[in-house]
């Protein structure tokens, strides 16, 4: 590799200083350490000097004309892209004041003139050393997050599958299809859709909560997984004891989800899945269970649910069954359902499927 290369990939060090030579002496010192000297004669040069090219070190004077050394130092260390570029000044001052100025503002070191090449090699070497330890360690943590978080996200994923697992067989026992479970999750997505248009939900319903409680909507009854399958596939109607067993499905499948809602930054799915498993049987007027909420108190992707589930259900033999289906909505709007949601159901029932 030709030396100029050897050089320039070793490092490049800004030197900005408005006297001619200064400049030189510095840029025969950088050079003999074996790295690419930058000349600017100006604080504004230097400035210009950097948009192009960055340097990993800069040393520059302080008493400049027009923009000196301190005002320069304040600008490169209120910029993201520049912050971390070490900066030492030069100054043929020593003066304790001058100094503590300069390390107020972000400054690194303070080398004066007339220059001893030990000192400058020295303090130079130390601070790039320092520079380069610092991204190591930055470019280690970056990849360390990045590696955590795929992890977290394969863990997620893993987890994910194994719900769908249990809510696959609780809908078995259940006699729910598979294709019924798709509708559902479906119809939850059109319909938060259709409402994050609406000025009562847009503060509420983002495109991520839209995402999520299609994600979610499917582990809506996996407490079932849980309830003796003869009272699930009972064609008679359920007595008093066997209909309370079968209301546990609501507590049962919000503990399972629990267990595994930790805190990290996954969990938007499995605490929308944890709302939906405990309230989608909550009734707006306050007579459904577990808790007897309602209104507002019912969590929103619940209510979403409610009506997505009820219309699936009303078309599940026949999906042409539509307008008799919202029809049907409209008469338990107020009582079991809000109003406002089943009005947009009503609106965009064309999308369901």
């Amino acid at each position: 590799m030709p030396k100029e290369q050897q050089t320039a990939a070793r490092g490049t060090i800004l030197i900005v200083d408005d006297i001619e030579m200064n400049r030189l002496i510095l840029e025969e010192l950088i050079q003999g350490m074996g790295y690419s000297p930058l000349l600017a004669e100006s604080g504004g040069q230097a400035l210009a000097l950097i948009e192009e090219r960055a340097p990993q070190l800069i040393l520059t004077d302080i008493s400049m004309p027009g923009m000196d050394g301190y005002e320069l130092c304040r600008i490169l260390k209120s910029r993201e892209e520049t912050k971390q570029i070490p900066v030492i000044f030069i100054s043929a001052f020593d003066d304790p004041e001058d100094m503590v100025i300069g390390f107020t503002l972000g400054g690194a070191d303070y080398i004066t003139k007339p220059f001893v090449a030990e000192v400058v090699r020295a303090r130079v070497g130390v601070h790039l050393r320092l520079y380069e330890a610092r991204q190591e360690l930055l470019e280690t943590n970056r990849r360390l997050q990045a590696s955590v978080s795929e992890q977290l996200r394969q863990m997620e994923a893993e987890k994910r599958d194994v719900l769908y697992a249990l809510a696959n067989i609780a809908a078995q026992n259940a006699s729910y299809s598979r294709a019924y479970m798709e509708r559902f999750s479906y119809n939850c997505r059109m319909l938060a859709q259709g409402m994050q248009l609406s000025p009562l939900f847009e503060d509420r319903i983002s495109d991520e909560y839209i995402d999520t409680i299609e994600l979610a909507a499917p582990l809506c009854d996996i407490g079932n997984i849980g309830i003796p399958q003869e009272i699930l596939q009972k064609r008679e109607r359920l007595t008093k004891e066997e209909r309370a067993v079968w209301q546990k499905h609501t507590e049962l499948g919000a503990k399972l989800l629990e267990d595994l809602y930790v805190n990290n930054d996954y969990n938007d799915f499995i605490g929308m899945a944890v709302e939906l498993a405990r309230s989608h049987h909550e009734y707006w007027d306050g007579s459904g269970y577990p808790g007897n909420l309602c209104g507002t108190k019912i969590p929103l992707a619940a209510r979403i649910a409610a009506v997505a589930a009820r219309y699936c259900d009303l078309t599940k033999e026949n999906p042409r069954l539509e307008e008799q289906a919202l029809e049907q909505l409209k008469k338990e709007a107020g009582s079991r359902f809000q109003p406002e949601i089943v009005q947009i159901g009503c609106k965009i029932a064309k999308r369901f499927i």
